[in-house]
This record gives structure tokens, C-alpha cells and sequence, in this order.
């Protein structure tokens, strides 16, 4: 079953100096940050996953349970049996291993859909992204992908995705939800901050052998962030059908290709700017990025949602403690 990532089992870190409070404090203060964001999802950790998400680079593994307690008996943050959070509770456990049992059974739809889009031309890579990709799913979920496609026909590839969901799934987001493309050319995510972070390094790649790693490797700025933290290893799906890939790429590889692809990114932005035009550029910008080289389909803007959670969190958490965590 896909999993919520767990730290690196190689030691990041000096042995804890339990005579320097200063640094023991600047640890905590990388733990609570951790814990803040989770809570935005109501996400228990268990202390692996907080090592795993922390910024920190000092604590060792073995301090970190030292440090969660310390924090707990402070008063400052929850425990419940194995895991961690701010203001958890048995329910969100609960809820957590629910969720997970749905996302194991649902991970075989996911493979299969994955191969869909693997087979279509100009794909070159494809992830398991969203709640899936961190080991849970709600009863309502979608099963979310990120995919990289060929350069110069991102668009073209997007708009044959967009056409096969509505025509044969009628239109349904629950098993296909399609929602940011990026071409091999251009495979560094251009927002850089927790949330994307975070997102980059969940991301399961189940298509794309070379691709894949060429994605993490240029996305190194999120290991840096995040620095005990390492990719989640799946196996690849068996695309097939590479055949009739290759032969629609040549037919649609030059001019009349290219005329294509331009078509269906001037048809996307122009409906976009209609159906979303209460939105400022900027907001607009970030929400439904359309570009050449990549295309972001996130109307209700949940980045910038959780994000305003997040230090929403860090502000309480200072006023509580003292501690300064912006």
C-alpha cells in the first residue's frame, strides 16, 4: 500500500548534545512546524514521519522521541498511542487508518489508470500525487496524477487525457483526476515553499524509468527543505501498447502537431479566463498556471488555502510558547 514517507535510516545528523538548550529549542521549534502543518489535515504522525517532514538537519533519530515527549509533558502538543500532532485525537487515528485501508484497495485502480495515461502520446512520466500519494484517501477522494509530457505537446497530450475522461469515464474525477502537467524540458516545480515541498517528494512515480529520477533530481531544492526525507520506491506500471504511441507521435510530431498543441492552449486559457473570471492575474496565475511548458488546474487554489492554514498555526503556536516559528 502506498505509505507516508518515513525517514532516511541513515543518520542526518551529529549525535543530540542534551547540554545545548539553544539547540535542542531550534529542534522543536523544526518539530512543531512539522506537526502545524500536518494539522492543517487533521494528519497524525507517527516520530519517523516527523523526522522524515522536518526541516531540521541536527536532530538524530534517536533524539527525536526525546524531544516529542518533552513537548507533550510541556503541554504543547497531543499523543495518541504511536502518533503525534497538535490537537489530535483517537478519531483521527481512527480516521487516518481508515483512510489508509481505503487508498491500499483503491492503489490497483490507480495502476490502471496510470497505464492509460502512460499509453498516451507524448507522456513521458507518470505520478500518483494528492492524499493518495501520502497513504490515505476519503470516502470522496480522487485519485489525483501529475505528468510530464513531451516538449511542445503538453497541450495536445492534456487536451487527448481531458477528451478520453469525458467521453469514456463521463466526465468523472474520482478515478482521473488530472490536475498539473510539466514537459521534460521545464521539470522544476516553480513554487517553492513547505506545501510544494512536501508534494514533490510524495509524489509515486508508477511510469517513466530515466524521466522520474530526472524530475527528483531537479527538484532538489525540496530535499534541501526537507532534508530526511527520501522518494517512495514503486513499482512501474507496464505501459504496452507502445506501438500505436509511437506511431500517432510521428504522425502528430511535426507541423500539424505543433498547430495542435497552440489550439489547445489558447481554447484552455480562453475558457479558464471566462469560467474564472473573479479571479486577479495573480491569483490566477498561481491556481491555473498556463503556460507552454505547463499546465496547473487548481481553481479552488488549496495551496495558498493551506498555506494561510499553516501559518495560522505557527502564529498560535508562538503565542502559546514564545517560540519564535515564522
Amino acid at each position: 500500500m502506498p505509505t507516508i514517507l518515513t525517514a532516511s535510516p541513515d543518520p542526518i545528523a551529529a549525535p543530540s548534545d542534551g547540554a545545548d538548550p539553544a539547540r535542542r529549542a531550534d529542534a522543536q521549534g523544526s518539530l512543531l512546524r512539522t506537526l502545524a502543518y500536518f494539522d492543517v489535515f487533521r494528519h497524525p504522525l507517527t516520530s519517523d514521519e516527523v523526522l522524515a517532514f522536518s526541516c531540521a538537519r541536527r536532530p538524530a533519530r534517536s533524539e527525536v522521541e526525546d524531544l516529542l515527549h518533552e513537548l507533550h509533558r510541556q503541554q504543547v502538543i497531543a499523543n495518541v498511542g504511536a502518533y503525534w500532532g497538535l490537537r489530535i485525537t483517537e478519531a483521527d487515528v481512527r480516521a487516518r487508518h481508515e483512510d489508509a485501508q481505503r487508498a491500499e484497495a483503491r492503489m490497483p485502480k490507480a495502476r490502471r489508470m496510470a497505464r492509460r495515461i502512460a499509453r498516451t502520446p507524448f507522456v513521458r512520466a507518470v505520478f500518483v500525487s494528492g492524499s493518495l500519494s501520502k497513504g490515505r484517501l476519503a470516502t470522496d477522494g480522487d485519485i489525483d496524477f501529475f505528468i510530464i509530457t513531451a516538449p511542445g505537446r503538453l497541450w495536445l497530450a492534456r487536451t487527448l487525457l481531458i477528451a478520453y475522461k469525458k467521453l469514456f469515464l463521463f466526465n468523472s474525477r474520482r478515478d482521473f483526476c488530472i490536475n498539473y502537467f510539466l514537459d521534460t524540458e521545464h521539470l522544476a516545480v516553480e513554487d517553492r515553499n513547505r506545501f510544494t515541498a512536501t508534494e514533490v517528494i510524495t509524489l509515486m512515480g508508477l511510469h517513466g524509468n530515466g524521466t522520474r529520477d530526472a524530475f527528483f533530481r531537479a527538484n532538489q531544492w525540496a530535499f534541501e527543505l526537507l532534508p530526511a526525507a527520501r522518494v517512495p520506491h514503486v513499482p512501474e506500471v507496464d505501459a504496452g501498447g507502445q506501438g500505436r504511441k509511437v506511431f500517432w507521435e510521428r504522425a502528430l510530431g511535426g507541423a500539424f502537431g505543433e498547430m495542435l498543441d497552440n489550439w489547445s492552449m489558447a481554447l484552455t486559457w480562453r475558457y479558464w479566463r471566462w469560467k474564472f473570471n473573479d479571479m486577479d492575474p495573480r491569483t490566477f496565475d498561481l491556481a491555473l498556471r498556463t503556460r507552454t511548458y505547463v499546465s496547473k488546474h487548481h481553481p479552488r487554489n488549496f495551496q495558498r488555502r493551506v498555506l494561510d492554514a499553516y501559518h495560522e498555526r505557527l502564529r498560535d503556536l508562538e503565542l502559546r510558547t514564545g517560540r519564535s516559528l515564522s
